[in-house]
C-alpha cells in the first residue's frame, strides 16, 4: 500500500472515488430504493412513529431494569410483547424495522469484507466471503 496514514495524496482520492462509486451502486440498487422508501414513509408518519418510539421506550426499561439485576416478571414480558405487536401490526412501523434490519446486515457483510481484505492483505476468497456475510 503506498498510502502513508495522515498523507493526503492521489491514492487516497481514489479509494474517496471507489467508495463514492459503492455508495451511488447501493443507492441504485432497487432493493434498496424499497429499503430507503420504508424509512421515508416511516419518518412522515407520526402514528408508526409513537408506536416504535412506545417499543423502544419499555425495551430499554426493561433492559436498564435487567442489567441493574432486577428480576423481569411475566407481566413486564408480556407487556413489551403487546406493545411490540401492536408497533408490529403498523405496516409502515413493521416495514421500518425490516428496513433497518435489512441495513444492518448489508453494512454489517460490506464491513466484514473490508476487514478481510485489511486482515489478509488480499482479495477475500469466496470461501472467505461467503463465512462473512453478515447475519441471515
Amino acid at each position: 500500500m503506498t498510502m502513508i496514514i495522515g498523507e493526503s495524496s492521489s491514492t487516497e482520492a481514489d479509494y474517496k472515488a471507489k467508495a463514492k462509486e459503492l455508495c451511488q451502486s447501493l443507492l441504485e440498487d432497487p432493493n434498496l430504493k424499497e429499503v430507503f422508501g420504508s424509512i421515508d414513509r416511516f419518518m412522515e408518519n407520526d402514528d408508526a412513529k409513537e408506536l416504535f418510539s412506545e417499543m423502544q421506550t419499555k425495551g430499554e426499561s426493561l433492559q436498564m431494569k435487567q442489567q441493574s439485576g432486577v428480576e423481569l416478571t411475566a407481566g413486564e414480558v408480556e407487556e413489551y410483547n403487546k406493545i411490540r405487536d401492536k408497533m408490529l401490526e403498523n405496516e409502515i412501523a413493521n416495514a421500518f424495522v425490516k428496513a433497518q434490519e435489512s441495513i444492518q446486515s448489508i453494512h454489517q457483510t460490506l464491513g466484514g469484507w473490508v476487514s478481510l481484505v485489511f486482515e489478509n492483505g488480499r482479495m477475500p476468497t469466496d470461501e472467505e466471503f461467503a463465512g462473512h456475510c453478515g447475519p441471515g
